[in-house]
């Protein structure tokens, strides 16, 4: 069975860094696209980053440009997401997601795999 696991969550000040990770099982990963998404209190989820299958091409949020890194480590069947310099608005439950594709895009209704999420709190 499909399954992706997020973890690396937590309570940071602003101006920190946490790292997350999303391991996937049940599936070759290397096959499939990743994203990662976020969703604050009140508000839509919205797309954060996301990694083609082979890890050649990643695309961006404009709000996070610049302060997050996403990568993959397709022996490990792991993807991460390196974010620093975190602000009080990066607070959400963060959740990554797979479709069997190769190129990636930030639009939630293309994953039809996700994970049950992490949360993230920028705080002092």
């Amino acid at each position: 069975q499909l399954q992706l696991v997020e973890s690396g969550g937590g309570l940071v000040q602003p101006g920190g860094s946490l790292r997350l990770s999303c391991t996937a099982s049940g599936f070759t990963s290397d096959y499939y696209a990743t994203a990662w998404f976020r969703q604050a209190p009140g508000k839509e989820r919205e797309g954060v980053s996301c990694i083609s299958s082979r890890g050649g091409v990643t695309n961006y949020a404009d709000s996070v440009k610049g302060r997050f890194t996403i990568s993959r480590d397709n022996v490990k069947n792991t993807v991460y997401l390196q974010m620093n310099s975190l602000k009080p608005e990066d607070t959400a439950v963060y959740y990554c997601a797979a479709a069997r594709r190769r190129l990636c895009v930030l639009s939630s209704g293309q994953y039809n795999y996700w994970g049950q999420g992490t949360q993230v709190t920028v705080s002092s």
